[in-house]
C-alpha cells in the first residue's frame, strides 16, 4: 500500500477537492482566461472532459502574444455503447451548437466532442442531462466506460449480458454529487454523509480502471487489454458466468523500461449473479488499497498485479469476496472484427454496421455521415450501438422498417462506403491525437487514411487485397487505439515517425512487438513492402500475418 508520505501531487488534490468539487465554480465564471485553475484540471477530468488547446494553434497564438486557444473535450458515459434514436439527435445538435461538430467515436464504445469552450461547457453538459446523458466518471481516476460485445448477432443471451455493463457501470459510480452541483446547479447537500463513498473513500483510485465484457467467439472489445476483463461462458444456450481477467492495459513511455503493455491474466471462473458484481467490486478495492500513488506512470492495475504477484493478488481478491474463484472454464475466441452490413439477430430483428473511419462522424462531399445517421434518427424506428472499433451499428431495426433505413443509407453513400473499403482500412484504428491531445507526439486520425491508401497499393502489389490485418495507429505510447495487441502498429515517437511493432494476433491474445524505431513514412512503406513480399510467398495456408511474423522470429 502507498505511502502517505510519498503521494503525487494529483493525489493530494483529490483528498483536498471536497468531493471532486475543487473550484470548479469559480473557475467557470473567471472570464479573464478560456483556462480553468491548474488543480481543477485535475479535477475536471473526473467530471467527463479534459482541458485542451488547439496545438496547431500554439505558435500563431503564441506571436502574437494571445493566450493559448484553449477548449474542452467531453466523452460520454454510454454503458454498453447503446443510445436511443432521440438521445443520438440531441447528440447531433449539441456537437452542432457547442462544439466542432465532429462527433467523435471512441475505442471504449462511446462518443466524445472536442472544441467547447469554456462558456459552453455547462450548457453542454445540461443538453446532455435533458437527453438522460451525463459524462461521470467518463475519463478521472475511477472506473471509466464499461464496454460490452456490441453485436446482438452473437448470441440470443446478448442483452442479458448487456445488462451487466450497466449495473456494474452504476455499481463502480463515484457517490458524489459534485457533477450535479456544479454543471446542473442542484442544491449542495445539507448532509455531506449523503455522498460517502465507500468504494472510492475521498482519494478514488491510484489511476484509471477499466472493465471490459467479451461474448465469445468474438472478442470486438479487447477484453484482455481491460483492467478487469470479463469472458462470458455459455453452456447449453445459457449464461453460466464469466471467466475474470485482471491486469490489461497498453499505456507506456518511451525510454521507461519500468512501463509496458500487459494483457489480462485469466484468475479464474465466476458464477453469474451477484459473485460478479462483488469480485469487480472488490478488485477494484484492491487496486485502490495496493495501487502506486506516488508514480502515475506506474500506477495501473497491471504494475499492481505484477508486483503483488498473481497468485497473491488472487488470495487477496479472494479473500475481500469471501468465496473462491472456480477454476477457468474454457471458451474460444476467432476474431475482433465488427460485422459490416446487415445482420439479423434471433429475434428478427436487423442491424446493419456502417463503417466510420477511425470514428469520425461528420459530413463532406463525399460521405455526409451526420447527416445520414440524423434522418434515420428521426424515422424514430431505430437505435443506435457504438462498437469498440469505432464504428456504428443502427440498431433494432424491424423487417417492415429495413426498407427504409437501407434507402437513406443507400442515398447517402454510406452502403457504398461500407462495401467498397479494403478489409484492412475496415481494421484500422486510430487515437485522436493532434491537433487536441496534449500527449500526442505525432499525427494519428489526420493521417492514418492517406497512410492506409498507401499501404493498400502495397497490399494489392502482393496480392494481399481481401487480407484484414489488423493496423493501429496512436500519436504517443500511450495506447489510446490498443496498438499493441494488433498485428500492425504505428506508435508515434516524433512529428512524422513512429516505431513499426509487428506480430499480434487476430483474437487479441498476444501482443505484438518492437520491429524497428523511429521510422517516417517512406522507411514504413519500405518495410512493409519487403515483409508484405515474404509473407504473400511463404505464408501457410489460412496463416495470418501476427502468426507468420512470429513463426519467421522477425521480433
Amino acid at each position: 500500500m502507498s505511502e502517505k508520505s510519498n503521494l503525487s501531487s494529483t493525489e493530494h488534490i483529490k483528498m483536498k477537492s471536497d468531493g471532486l468539487r475543487g473550484t470548479l465554480k469559480e473557475s467557470l465564471k473567471d472570464e479573464i482566461t478560456g483556462a480553468i485553475r491548474e488543480d481543477d484540471r485535475s479535477l475536471v477530468k473526473f467530471h467527463g472532459m479534459y482541458q485542451q488547446d488547439d496545438r496547431d494553434r500554439r505558435e500563431e497564438r503564441s506571436a502574437k502574444k494571445l493566450e493559448w486557444l484553449y477548449s474542452f473535450m467531453i466523452r460520454l458515459r454510454i454503458p454498453g455503447g447503446f443510445i436511443t434514436a432521440e438521445q443520438w439527435e440531441a447528440l447531433h445538435h449539441i456537437a452542432g451548437a457547442h462544439t466542432t461538430g465532429v462527433i467523435k467515436i471512441t475505442t471504449r464504445q462511446t462518443v466524445q466532442l472536442h472544441g467547447i469552450l469554456k462558456s459552453h461547457v455547462k450548457p453542454t453538459i445540461q443538453a446532455f442531462n435533458t437527453a438522460g446523458l451525463d459524462s461521470i466518471s467518463a475519463c478521472g481516476d475511477v472506473n471509466r466506460n464499461v464496454i460490452c460485445a456490441a453485436h446482438p448477432k452473437f448470441s440470443p443471451l446478448h442483452e442479458q449480458i448487456y445488462a451487466y455493463s450497466h449495473k456494474l457501470s452504476q455499481l463502480a459510480k463515484p457517490k458524489t454529487k459534485a457533477y450535479y452541483e456544479v454543471w446542473l446547479d442542484e442544491k449542495p447537500l445539507s448532509d455531506k454523509k449523503e455522498e460517502e463513498d465507500p468504494l472510492y473513500q475521498d482519494r478514488y483510485l491510484p489511476r484509471k480502471f477499466k472493465i471490459g465484457i467479451a461474448i465469445p467467439p468474438n472478442n470486438d472489445v479487447d477484453v484482455f487489454a481491460n483492467d478487469c476483463g470479463l469472458v462470458a461462458i455459455i453452456e447449453n444456450d445459457t449464461l453460466v458466468g464469466f471467466n475474470i481477467a485482471a491486469g490489461g492495459g497498453m499505456g507506456a513511455t518511451h525510454g521507461n523500461a519500468a512501463t509496458y503493455p500487459r494483457l489480462g491474466t485469466v484468475l479464474g471462473f465466476v458464477p453469474a449473479g451477484e459473485k460478479v458484481y462483488k469480485a469487480v467490486y472488490e478488485m477494484i478495492t484492491v487496486q485502490r488499497d495496493y495501487g502506486n500513488r506516488s508514480d502515475r506512470k506506474l500506477s495501473r492495475l497491471k504494475y499492481t498485479l505484477d508486483n503483488m504477484g498473481v497468485e497473491a493478488f488472487k488470495a487477496e481478491l479472494e479473500k475481500r469476496c469471501g468465496f473462491d474463484l472456480e477454476p477457468e472454464r474454457p471458451y474460444h475466441f476467432t476474431g475482433r472484427t465488427d460485422f459490416y452490413g446487415w445482420h439479423r439477430n434471433h429475434e428478427g430483428k436487423w442491424y446493419y454496421t456502417a463503417f466510420v473511419e477511425n470514428g469520425r462522424v461528420h459530413d463532406d462531399e463525399q460521405l455526409p455521415l451526420k447527416t445520414a445517421f440524423l434522418e434515420i434518427a428521426l424515422l424514430r424506428k431505430t437505435n443506435f450501438r457504438f462498437t469498440c472499433n469505432q464504428n456504428l451499428i443502427i440498431s433494432d431495426v424491424k423487417e417492415e422498417d429495413k426498407a427504409e433505413v437501407h434507402a437513406i443509407l443507400d442515398k447517402y453513400g454510406i452502403i457504398a462506403c461500407t462495401e467498397n473499403a479494403t478489409p484492412v482500412r475496415k481494421e484500422s484504428i486510430a487515437c485522436v491525437a493532434f491537433n487536441t491531445c496534449p500527449l500526442a507526439l505525432a499525427e494519428s486520425q489526420r493521417y492514418l487514411p492517406e497512410l492506409m491508401s498507401k499501404i493498400e497499393v502495397l497490399m494489392d502489389k502482393h496480392g494481399l487485397q481481401d487480407d484484414n490485418i489488423s493496423m493501429r495507429m496512436t500519436g504517443c505510447p500511450n495506447g489510446c487505439a490498443r496498438p499493441y495487441a494488433a498485428e500492425i502498429a504505428f506508435i508515434g515517437t516524433s512529428y512524422g515517425y513512429y516505431n513499426l511493432q509487428i506480430g499480434g494476433d487476430r483474437a487479441g491474445t498476444r501482443l505484438n512487438k518492437l520491429y524497428k524505431e523511429s521510422l517516417n513514412e517512406e522507411a514504413i512503406l519500405t518495410e512493409l513492402d519487403g515483409l508484405f513480399k515474404k509473407y504473400s510467398e511463404n505464408r501457410e495456408a489460412e496463416e495470418t500475418f501476427g502468426d507468420f511474423a512470429m513463426r519467421e522470429n522477425w521480433v
